[in-house]
């Protein structure tokens, strides 16, 4: 992560006060001063507000930066704006992916400061749950060809699929409550494993119907093929006959 020096701080803070003098958002100040020293908005807002807090705790500090601390009033809330939350999540979904947790990743990225991991780390879970809730049976539609009965294989693959969206499920709604204490997994396995005897006693019911049904199909082709064999032989036997008359 790149360090911040002095000047640069001081160029943040007086990017800050001159935008609020022209009643421009802090979004628009946070954005010039990453443009400026080349960094990400996401992140120059982040320790703008962790080194509010720092200044607050170290007058010393705050006067050898020459730094108003009234014209900077953090109980003025900015919302995030769509292109920040896409960072924000791109971010942490980044860092997640190497193997840190959520709230790790978080506190790294607010710089320490408890209360902005707090907000990161609940915009983050809230973005999850969306994209978890649009794309779940999206990503979980079992690919199936129309026909008149189902095969074993076909009955295989929807049952094993529906395995599959079980688990999941399971996974899903363990990230959605952010913890994953082991008395609620236990529970949550105790629930999915007798949803899942439910299906397989389901299936097995389908897999008898779908038996009878191409047995009963089996036997009324059968049928329909000998009674044409025996009309066509008829029909030849007839012919016969009367060219043998006519002879």
């Amino acid at each position: 992560m790149k360090n911040w020096n002095d000047n640069e701080v001081k160029s943040l803070f007086s990017t800050v006060e001159k935008c609020k003098e022209e009643n421009n958002s802090l979004v628009f100040a946070f954005s010039e001063h990453a443009k400026k020293f080349n960094r990400k908005p996401n992140s120059v807002r982040n320790y703008y507000y962790h080194e509010v807090d720092n200044l607050i705790n170290d007058s010393k500090r705050c006067k050898s930066l020459e730094i108003d601390l009234e014209k900077h009033d953090k109980s003025h809330f900015v919302c995030f704006d769509k292109i920040q939350e896409n960072d924000l999540f791109e971010e942490i979904d980044k860092m997640t992916a190497q193997g840190m947790s959520v709230r790790s990743a978080c506190l790294k990225l607010s710089d320490g400061d408890l209360a902005l991991m707090t907000r990161f780390q609940n915009k983050y879970q809230n973005m999850k749950r969306k994209l978890i809730k649009n794309t779940k049976m999206e990503n979980n539609i079992i690919p199936f060809k129309k026909q008149r009965t189902l095969t074993d294989s076909d009955i295989n693959s929807l049952f094993l699929g529906l395995v599959k969206l079980i688990k999941k499920t399971a996974q899903d709604e363990l990230l959605e409550q952010g913890k994953n204490p082991i008395e609620l997994l236990k529970n949550e396995i105790a629930i999915k494993n007798r949803e899942f005897e439910s299906i397989k006693n389901q299936l097995e019911n389908l897999k008898k119907e779908n038996t009878k049904l191409r047995e009963k199909l089996q036997f009324e082709t059968e049928s329909k093929t000998k009674a044409l064999e025996e009309h066509l032989k008829q029909k030849q036997n007839d012919e016969s006959e009367q060219k043998r008359k006519r002879g």
